[in-house]
């Protein structure tokens, strides 16, 4: 497992409250044995990153905060109004430190990712000199996430949702994980260039993927080994699976 403390940075998406989780607590502060789910995104992210982390918090951005520093030194963005993905990400950009080329995005809720996998990412994204490069996982029923799109020639052209696609497309098993290495060159000039005309008034991360497309950036697609890594925790019940595959880990560890 390769690590780029030197020229690669990551920004965890950790804002949102999480109304399906029936609770007043800010959703990355929810426990997984014992510890909130967000020190596991993080832990994973500086081994690979070092110093170079960057928290979007939002909800509860104090404890959110304080809960981060007890274990890792990170830099910390606001994210005021929680306006999509892509918004988020354009909050954190001023806090990545100057010298990093490149970006890992993450999620606060996805506390199952392992370092490995974001080492191979960043590795497959560096070896082919690309733009971007999009975490996917293949699932037996990929039903409700967005397909991963390639031409004859294999090249990632762009990411289709569940309500778009055609028969053919819906047949795709390869999803959409969210999380990305992208240039920070690219990244700079292409959120600007998000627009939120969609019916959630947001601005999406994923839209980058389509500009990305028609200035023929250079893309592709890095599967994960294991669709439970990439697993997000959106309600009580995906709490307690994540709890149970993190008690597995932990036992095996502990063997």
């Amino acid at each position: 497992m390769r690590s780029y403390p030197d020229n690669c940075a990551a920004i965890i998406l950790a804002a949102g409250l999480g109304t399906r989780m029936r609770s007043n607590k800010a959703k990355v502060l929810h426990e997984i044995s014992g510890r909130p789910m967000i020190q596991y995104v993080t832990a994973a992210a500086k081994k690979i990153v070092g110093k170079n982390v960057v928290v979007v918090v939002g909800h509860q951005a104090d404890v959110v905060q304080d809960v981060v520093e007890q274990e890792t030194r990170a830099f910390f963005a606001h994210q005021e109004e929680q306006l999509g993905t892509g918004h988020a990400v354009r909050c954190a950009l001023p806090a990545v430190p100057g010298h990093v080329e490149r970006i890992v995005i993450l999620y606060g809720d996805v506390p199952l990712l392992r370092s490995e996998t974001i080492s191979r990412l960043i590795d497959a994204h560096t070896g082919a000199n690309r733009d971007l490069t999009v975490l996917a996982v293949d699932l037996s029923d990929p039903t409700g996430y967005g397909r991963i799109i390639v031409d004859g020639d294999g090249r990632f052209t762009g990411i289709v949702e569940e309500a778009d696609g055609t028969p053919e497309q819906k047949r795709i098993t390869s999803i959409n994980t969210g999380i990305y290495c992208v240039e920070r060159a690219f990244l700079e000039e292409a959120l600007p260039k998000l627009t939120n005309e969609n019916a959630q008034g947001e601005f999406y991360l994923t839209d980058i993927v389509g500009i990305g497309y028609h200035q023929n950036r250079v893309m592709g697609v890095s599967t994960a080994p294991d669709p439970k890594e990439v697993a997000g925790v959106n309600s009580l019940d995906e709490l307690a699976r994540a709890q149970e595959v993190m008690a597995q880990r932990l036992s095996q560890r502990d063997r």
